[in-house]
């Protein structure tokens, strides 16, 4: 046993006389519960009303049943009578039952439960008293029983079925929430040269402390009040407090008087959590002059903590409001605001390339003035010029060179043009997309040969692992099949995707010539104004 298990937490009432929650002198409620093998009793106790009579006859019955009655006797020495007590020594299961006290035409009825003792504990489960405490609230510790005191030779305090030091003066203390736990008593006393225990259990909880709140008035800290002068109006107070906190108004200025000015009286109440609910009005009769613009104040005050809320009386036509209709006017203008902004929000989503396009042409901006690099983009496309591939050989070595070159000012790599023959073709490549700001990759089903394969290899290596380059993929014929591109092309980002509609002319203007543009690096260019506006058209059939 620890010296820090004291017992600390339980009330037991010294006494109780009106219950049997206690085994006090009478039992009075009509179910009765009882452990088994301890000493138990029933007893009856005449009212003040009542007087005993010598010559009354007192009998004791049990039954089985509400309507079954044995007369019981004094013969076993297990159960014995003693006028208006019964006891048992010890009750036992077969005890249950109804139970009868007869006094002349008098019945006096009771209901006993017997129940079994708990093998786990040192304690019945059913015959547990509940108690709260609050933390830091005292407590008196003691153990008594009243009906059994002079047959007690010692006790014993269990703290949930663990012995603890009692002291059998009471304790007084602070609680804390260490106290908490089940709380037995064990008395131990003899009978007949017999020796007995029973047990008292208390489950002690300690809470939180919920009683001290600090005090605060309710609503608004400033209040206008509009008034006519010549009528009468009361100003309401309320505020949350402790028992003990005081509401007062204040509303007196230096060497005036309010003689038309009354505090009524406080009204509290509490409501079920044990808070306190304060209201104070304050009549003002027959407003005048003096009784506007100056500060009426209602305070709580508790020992450490002070909150007030204050009211001034005006004239109503000198309270400002605001006019509904500049309440409508400034709503409409907030809504029309909110969606202005949603429409900005949107055409900036829209027209992102148009606005990043617009940005780099008002700002001069140019990003090939010092990277080192000497082209602005390599292009690489299916290079076997036959005639199912002849569209897309056009475009690849006509129609973007004419576009992005002659119109828009890049300077292109494009392996037919600009690999000098004989020379190592590879070595070459890829050397010259290192040269390269931007991979264009023309895509079509039959661009996988392996004429363009190391360039692909290359070039997802520059942008994939050392970032040096970025790829542009044109769709240039429409299939949803990609499982013959390599994995890594699935990185690209999708806005990096174009679609080229072969099948349609297309203008310098058009939105696939901004897209590609916008993915080109930004670079200062002048328009040739000698080409077309409109594009050829070129035929897949």
């Amino acid at each position: 046993m620890h010296r820090g298990q004291l017992p600390l937490a339980f009330f037991i009432f010294m006494c109780i006389s009106t219950s049997d929650s206690f085994e006090g002198h009478c039992t009075l409620r009509y179910n009765i519960t009882a452990v088994e093998g301890e000493p138990f009793y029933l007893k009856y106790c005449l009212f003040p009303s009542e007087h005993e009579n010598e010559s009354t006859t007192i009998k004791w019955y049990k039954g089985n049943k509400p309507h079954e009655r044995v007369e019981l006797s004094s013969s076993s020495p297990r159960v014995t009578l003693h006028d208006y007590v019964l006891e048992f020594w010890p009750v036992e299961l077969e005890d249950n039952g109804f139970y009868f006290l007869q006094m002349g035409n008098y019945t006096h009825e009771w209901e006993l439960h017997v129940i079994r003792r708990s093998k786990d504990r040192c304690f019945a489960e059913k015959r547990v008293k509940n108690k709260s405490v609050e933390v830091k609230k005292r407590l008196q510790v003691s153990c008594e029983h009243i009906y059994y005191r002079k047959l007690i030779n010692r006790t014993s305090v269990y703290k949930n079925c663990e012995m603890i030091e009692y002291n059998k003066n009471q304790l007084q203390k602070n609680a804390e929430f260490k106290d908490q736990g089940y709380y037995t008593c064990m008395f131990f006393l003899y009978h007949h040269a017999k020796l007995f225990n029973v047990t008292d259990t208390f489950n002690i909880t300690i809470v939180e402390d919920h009683s001290n709140i600090i005090p605060v008035v309710l609503g608004p800290k400033l209040n206008h009040v509009g008034v006519e002068l010549g009528n009468d109006v009361q100003l309401n107070c309320s505020a949350l407090l402790n028992k003990k906190n005081k509401l007062y108004w204040n509303f007196q200025e230096e060497n005036e008087e309010y003689s038309n000015v009354h505090e009524e009286e406080e009204i509290r109440t509490q409501s079920s959590e044990g808070k306190w609910l304060a209201s104070k009005i304050l009549r003002i009769e027959n407003i005048n002059e003096k009784n506007l613009n100056i500060l009426y104040n209602c305070t709580v005050a508790s020992e450490g903590a002070t909150d007030t809320r204050s009211f001034i009386l005006l004239k109503k036509e000198d309270l400002i409001d605001i006019p509904g209709h500049v309440f409508t006017r400034g709503m409409i203008i907030a809504v029309l605001i909110l969606g202005i902004v949603v429409c900005l929000v949107i055409v900036g989503v829209i027209y992102r390339v148009d606005l990043a396009l617009f940005y780099r042409h008002f700002m001069g901006r140019d990003e090939t003035l010092t990277d080192g690099k000497t082209y602005d983009a390599f292009v690489s496309y299916l290079r076997e010029c036959q005639p199912e591939h002849g569209e897309e050989h056009t475009f690849a070595v006509e129609i973007l060179p004419r576009v992005l070159e002659k119109h828009f000012g890049y300077k292109l790599c494009i392996f037919e043009r600009d690999v000098v023959p004989g020379g190592a073709v590879v070595d070459e490549i890829h050397s010259l997309i290192e040269k390269s700001r931007r991979l264009i990759i023309v895509l079509s089903k039959s661009y996988m040969s392996n004429e363009v394969r190391y360039e692909l290899e290359s070039g997802l290596h520059e942008a994939l692992v050392e970032r040096k380059i970025k790829i542009i993929l044109i769709e240039f014929t429409p299939f949803s099949d990609f499982t013959f591109l390599p994995q890594s092309l699935k990185l690209l980002k999708s806005h990096r995707v174009l679609k080229w509609k072969a099948d349609k002319p297309l203008s310098y203007n058009s939105r696939f010539w901004k897209n590609l543009l916008y993915l080109m690096p930004a670079k200062m260019v002048k328009p040739c104004v000698d080409e077309p506006e409109v594009l050829p058209m070129l035929s897949l059939s």
